[in-house]
């Protein structure tokens, strides 16, 4: 039976303790539409949850990775004040917007999706196969590890058609590459290279394109291979870090190596050592 909907809009395969989730919807640039967001906000939270997942790639189809919300979506109601992100309020007379309707929208839209990305306790790869504007932008650049096909771009869209960036932005961009670098990509909305994004340092590492799947898989073996507790705890301290004092830094340090010397793959890690052995860990 074909499969239809939803499950065409955004595939989700898991092979060798890796989860696979790939925008497919190349004829709108893999744009998300609110009905395709949610569902990756809900496969990025059952893989955080799933110990038998312990990595994630993101990638897209056809040339671009994900040219951001699909506003066409957007303007049927799906995403501005539409029953669907919870923004909806009683009998309102149709494309009417009220105070608060813009910012419900983003918090509950984009703000959450990036968020699942940051929050999400495995490590997540995006490989970045084509364009990735706006919101697809800023959802690449959310996931832990970044590899660029050599043809894909970068490009910080809302100048362009008069907008604020959203969906984190304007935190992101700034803790990656200082507030001059992101202000200068905000301000002129203009296309970065892969080559660039990899000079600037928004990108680990850039890959011909033909080579981008293997070298995303590649990459996400050897961290299913990893100790996955210890790089969910490692994640979350970088991830705040450049939020924190030294002395709240150093306390969650500390805390986080107490909790992970509980785990299975923490005792494996120093038996091993003491064995002269190489580790097998098990994610636990």
């Amino acid at each position: 039976m074909p499969v239809t909907g939803l499950a065409t809009e955004l595939l989700h395969t898991v092979e060798g303790r890796v989860a696979h989730l790939t925008l497919n919807r190349p004829g709108a640039l893999n744009a998300l539409t609110p009905a395709g967001r949610n569902r990756l906000i809900g496969l990025l939270g059952d893989a955080s949850a799933d110990p038998e997942i312990r990595a994630v790639v993101l990638t897209g189809t056809g040339r671009a990775f994900c040219a951001g919300a699909d506003l066409r979506a957007g303007s049927r109601g799906g995403s501005g004040g539409g029953s669907e992100d919870g923004s909806g309020g009683g009998e309102r007379v149709a494309g009417e917007r009220v105070a608060g309707d813009v910012a419900r929208m983003l918090r509950l839209g984009a703000q959450r999706l990036v968020s699942a990305v940051l929050d999400c306790e495995k490590p997540v790869i995006a490989a970045v196969n084509g364009t990735a504007a706006g919101l697809g932008a800023h959802l690449a650049l959310a996931c832990d590890l970044v590899l660029a096909a050599e043809s894909a771009r970068f490009i910080e869209v809302f100048v362009r058609r008069g907008l604020v960036p959203d969906g984190g932005g304007a935190y992101l961009l700034p803790r990656l590459i200082g507030p001059h670098r992101a202000k200068e990509l905000m301000f002129f909305g203009d296309a970065l290279s892969a080559a660039d994004a990899e000079r600037l340092g928004l990108v680990n590492r850039t890959v011909p394109d033909g080579e981008l799947d293997k070298e995303s898989r590649d990459w996400a073996a050897r961290l299913a291979a990893g100790p996955t507790r210890a790089l969910a705890l490692t994640k979350h301290l970088v991830n705040t870090s450049l939020d924190s004092d030294r002395a709240t830094a150093f306390a969650a340090e500390a805390a986080a190596q107490e909790i992970n010397m509980t785990t299975a793959d923490a005792q494996e890690g120093v038996a091993s050592f003491v064995e002269r052995r190489s580790p097998e860990f098990r994610g636990r």
